[in-house]
């Protein structure tokens, strides 16, 4: 992998991060010519299926993927955005590594894409401006920032609120919508 840095110049280097959705949708790191990279808990994700292992270990041996841990710096920009979004207790340890490294990638000069099929990660890549890929579904369309409310009492609560139950009636908390933005608008709206 680093072989195809060398002779490529990194902004022209078109990156791929793989989220655990794209070994499971079927995503050939074999076929690719993008400097393909992942983090160390898709491994972890996809070891109940001995196939898809077998591609991944494959791939890392072949110099087909790296796999690459995010610096800690690049995780709470990641983490304070996807808070802030309402979507972090949705994403996972892997979802956050995800993100973080794509950004990290983006940051030094490369331009990432992140491969997934997780709306949340979308959602947060999206806000971040790193772009995506959906493999089966057709992704995200406009940028969510969620409020959490009870369906009972109709309380509502922020986004980050840490109880999964209203601190009122005891009822699960559910989501919703509480502004709807399509991603190219969203600088535009700042700068008015």
């Amino acid at each position: 992998m680093r072989k195809f840095l060398k002779k490529n110049n990194i902004s022209n280097v078109r990156t791929v991060v793989l989220d655990t959705s794209a070994f499971i949708a079927g995503f050939d790191p074999f076929s690719s010519k993008r400097y393909n990279v992942t983090v160390p808990n898709v491994k972890e994700e996809i070891k109940r299926d001995s196939i898809l292992l077998l591609r991944f270990e494959v791939a890392i041996e072949t110099g087909k993927i790296e796999v690459k841990t995010p610096f800690e710096k690049y995780k709470i920009k990641v983490e304070n955005v996807a808070n802030k979004m309402g979507d972090l207790h949705l994403l996972s340890e892997t979802d956050l590594d995800v993100l973080a490294v794509a950004l990290e990638l983006e940051i030094e000069g490369f331009k990432p894409q992140i491969v997934t099929d997780d709306y949340s990660i979308q959602n947060v890549a999206s806000k971040m401006k790193i772009e995506f890929i959906p493999l089966t579904t057709g992704g995200i369309h406009k940028i969510f920032e969620w409020i959490r409310y009870c369906p009972a009492c109709y309380k509502n609560f922020a986004s980050n609120y840490k109880l999964v139950s209203c601190s009122i009636c005891g009822t699960k908390l559910k989501r919703k919508p509480k502004r709807k933005i399509t991603p190219g608008k969203a600088n535009e709206k700042k700068k008015n």
